[in-house]
């Protein structure tokens, strides 16, 4: 147990959400918002329960008996108030992945980063405002591996009487892909934090909670299996589809038999507009696509699959999940049993398939409009170059670990692995009280350089510590994310909590600051929160430290939660100064503080 106490801010009116997350979205129920915003009230009931799917029943922890969970529905400029009563054994935090939290960053939910865990029996306000975004997020579960089945769409709509810069659609339908695990992901990560080994794969993925005919007892059923999620659409329309991946670990491929799609907004950023067969989706991102349906009844129906891309060594859930996107018939016509029309099966690019997926990244690109423009800093600060992958950690004494040579798996930034407090850290910084909690000498460079995508150093050992790297407040920051080859190269996804970066570069191999830098993007490089280090290759990234209180993560694939990083990412942060704690509205204004790196490992390692 820590030694981390929470009030909870006082909460003035509670509206129960109950609609599932793969609800169609009706605008009109925003009508009333101004453009100065209105506060919205919602009630997060943390609770257990009995869940079937795959023929398996199971008790697992929801957000008010829903799986996923309730759909949060809002304008820019709206403030809003979540009340989350934890009803279960579990301590439970809950992230607003891609709010930019301005001076609220206490609201973010990283337990015992932001905030202390909500414990049994208590509750917690989440008090923020969505200033200057508009379009597709995710909430999710910020402790150990609950966020495989507490997550659910955050969805904020442009300001009252704002259009949108495309099409408007006809309907917009939010589509969230998850997990199903037979077995409780907290006992998996808890025996592959124990043995030091990969933890079990999931079962099957989900679409909008449901796996699909492609499994198991889910064909038993057929295409009117109730473990499926079907879209129905009407000819002729134009639909808004709002992608959320929210699985733990993989990158995932989708499609839609004979159907294209338009991407118009990735991570709740509009992008110059393109089309595509196939989306390419890293955990933790969302895209927004257009899909224009036929212009008559097509007399079939279409299989709307997804699989995982997959770049490392380790195992993983080999399988497709899949939906059905049916067509309403005709109203001058007998309607037709879906059974009786043939079913068009999409095609996936390989597994493997990286070609596929740096030409889908290298289309992505911001607006750049007088609107919405894409304000790069071109003027750096700070440059930070940070290795990110997998190393090991000795076994405890007496015991057997399932990690290369007898040691357990361990994921690290810079050669040093989280080491999870138990005080939440933006409290001991608030309270002047750090020392012992967090040190300020994270490295900004890897101590011993090497070749990092080539043949791997003898010693794969890391450090363990909390470190942090203190920023000056409007610090504006490089960002080199360089994947290593250790144990083996693989994807790795970066978020950025508190803040939007703007992605000027990437490519294979050893980055090289000499030359590389020469190509970057400083016209229109795509914005987003939430982006995948190439397997073997780097990633860079440039942003403003301009809202204290936020936070680095990154999420790296293939390692399990905890294996030395923080909650489902690895973390840099950044708090107000010690000297400006006794002021909690003026302290925000100051000085940043990158707090604690913390690459974490909320996912599958091997």
């Amino acid at each position: 147990m820590g030694v981390c106490f929470v009030q909870s801010p006082a909460f003035v009116g509670v509206f129960v959400f109950s609609c599932m997350a793969l609800c169609l979205l009706h605008v009109p129920e925003l009508a009333l918002a101004q453009d100065s915003g209105i506060t919205r009230h919602y009630k997060f009931d943390i609770k257990l329960q009995n869940v079937t799917r795959l023929c398996h029943t199971k008790s697992m922890v929801t957000v008010n008996g829903q799986f996923p969970g309730p759909r949060i529905l809002a304008r820019e400029g709206d403030r809003l108030l979540i009340k989350v009563v934890n009803h279960v054994q579990n301590n439970i935090s809950i992230h607003w992945h891609g709010i930019r939290q301005l001076r609220s960053g206490w609201a973010d939910g990283p337990a015992y980063v932001t905030q202390c865990p909500i414990q049994t029996g208590q509750s917690y306000v989440y008090n923020y405002t969505i200033v200057g975004q508009r379009g597709t997020l995710f909430w999710h579960a910020h402790i150990s591996w609950l966020r495989s089945t507490v997550y659910g769409p955050l969805i904020i709509l442009p300001k009252h009487n704002v259009p949108y810069p495309f099409q408007k659609p006809y309907k917009e339908v939010p589509i969230i892909f998850g997990e199903w695990w037979h077995a409780d992901p907290e006992a998996v990560i808890s025996q592959a934090l124990q043995t030091g080994g990969g933890p079990n794969v999931s079962d099957a993925y989900t679409m909008n909670g449901l796996p699909g005919p492609l499994y198991n007892c889910s064909a038993k059923g057929g295409l009117g299996s109730a473990d499926t999620f079907k879209l129905k659409v009407k000819q002729n329309k134009t639909y808004v589809l709002r992608f959320i991946n929210a699985v733990l670990d993989e990158e995932l491929f989708f499609s839609i038999a004979n159907h294209t799609l338009t991407v118009v907004e990735a991570d709740a950023v509009y992008v110059k507009p393109f089309e595509t067969d196939t989306l390419l989706i890293a955990p933790g991102q969302t895209t927004n696509v257009l899909l224009k349906t036929k212009p008559n009844f097509p007399k079939a129906t279409f299989l709307m699959t997804a699989r995982p891309y997959v770049t490392g060594l380790g195992t993983f859930d080999n399988s497709t999940v899949a939906g059905i996107l049916e067509y309403e018939s005709p109203s001058d016509s007998a309607p037709l049993s879906i059974k009786k029309l043939p079913l068009l099966k999409p095609t996936l690019p390989p597994l493997n398939d990286t070609s596929f997926a740096t030409n889908f990244t290298s289309k992505l690109r911001s607006l750049a409009s007088s609107q919405f423009p894409a304000n790069v800093p071109e003027k750096v600060d700070r440059h930070f170059f940070f290795t990110i992958g997998l190393g090991t950690s000795s076994c405890d004494k007496n015991q057997t670990c399932q990690g290369p040579n007898g040691t357990k798996f361990a994921a690290s930034v810079n050669n040093v692995s989280f080491a999870t407090p138990t005080t939440a850290l933006l409290q001991a910084h608030f309270t002047g009280q750090s020392n012992g909690v967090y040190s300020p000498f994270f490295p900004i460079t890897p101590i011993i350089p090497f070749n990092y995508t080539g043949n791997p150093p003898n010693n794969t050992m890391v450090s363990n510590g909390t470190k942090v790297v203190v920023l000056p407040f409007n610090t504006s920051v490089e960002l080199v994310m360089q994947d290593t080859s250790i144990l083996g190269a693989e994807s790795h996804p970066l978020h950025l909590h508190g803040f939007n970066f703007f992605v000027v570069g990437q490519g294979f191999g050893n980055y090289d600051p000499n030359k590389d830098p020469a190509n970057f993007n400083l016209v229109d490089p795509m914005e987003r929160n939430t982006v995948g280090v190439p397997s073997g290759g780097w990633v860079a990234i440039r942003f403003l430290a301009d809202n204290p209180g936020g936070m680095v993560h990154a999420l790296s694939p293939g390692n399990p939660h905890q294996l030395g990083l923080e909650d489902g990412l690895a973390c840099l942060r950044w708090k107000a100064p010690k000297s400006e704690a006794a002021s909690s509205t003026r302290r925000s204004s100051q000085m940043l503080i990158l707090t604690h790196l913390c690459i974490h490992t909320d996912h599958k390692l091997l």
